[in-house]
């Protein structure tokens, strides 16, 4: 069976979801990165994963010679969750079915609305290095960025995210370059304001289904407000 377009660019760990971002960031801004911010940063974030430079070159030219579609879904999923997710196709109908289908399969279903729970929000990450809570809040503050957090990258390594307003995403990442810190990419997410408490029973099924939509071939990111009760 052959793969989607976009799906038989790369076939590399964690590749897929770059040449999928490639993609739609091409089809919502051009392919100049001069005048595309978006597919800049996203560029940079593969380098710094070391996708070869012909794998993210095919995945602009197949962007170019058979754009693609992007939909966003809003689903509601076990014990009442909200989902975003984000789809590039070039078949909007058989997407929609298969998206459909999974959410049935796993307790959940497509709805309206879901939007509502989450901003979308500029995410500029940076090395934690030596740099303390404290110091962090400061730079978040001095860069203009409205809050900051501790996460972890692919390899458990520990990373700062600035978060900010979309429009102030480059300001924010250049502001904290020339404070010195050590930024490694940017990009845009939706946040949840509005949490979803799952128990454990939810919890599992949620899992589930969240495996079963990152698995699908037309998904490109998906986004929940689930927490776990305490």
């Amino acid at each position: 069976m052959l793969l989607p377009w976009y799906m038989n660019l790369v076939v590399l760990h964690q590749g897929v979801y770059d040449v999928h971002e490639i993609a739609f960031m091409f089809s919502e801004g051009g392919s100049n990165p001069e005048f595309n911010v978006a597919l800049a940063q996203l560029l940079e974030q593969c380098r710094n994963k070391n996708l070869p430079k012909a794998t993210v070159d095919g995945a602009i030219k197949g962007a170019k010679s058979k754009p693609g579609l992007q939909h966003l879904y809003e689903a509601t999923g076990p014990g009442g969750c909200t989902l975003l997710i984000e789809v590039l196709t070039d078949n909007n109908t058989r997407s929609h079915q298969e998206i459909k289908r999974i959410m049935t399969k796993h307790g959940g279903a497509l709805c309206e609305g879901a939007r509502r729970n989450f901003d979308r929000k500029g995410f500029v990450a940076a090395s934690r290095d030596e740099i303390t809570d404290e110091k962090a809040l400061e730079l978040a503050i001095e860069a203009g960025a409205e809050d900051v957090q501790e996460t972890e990258d692919e390899e458990e390594r520990p990373v700062l995210q600035f978060i900010c307003d979309t429009a102030s995403m480059k300001a924010v990442r250049s502001a904290l370059d020339t404070l010195g810190v050590h930024t490694l990419s940017a990009g845009l997410e939706f946040v949840s304001h509005t949490p979803s408490l799952l128990n454990r029973a939810q919890l599992e099924t949620a899992s589930s289904l969240l495996e079963a939509l990152n698995d699908c071939p037309d998904v490109v990111r998906v986004w929940d407000n689930i927490q776990a009760q305490s």
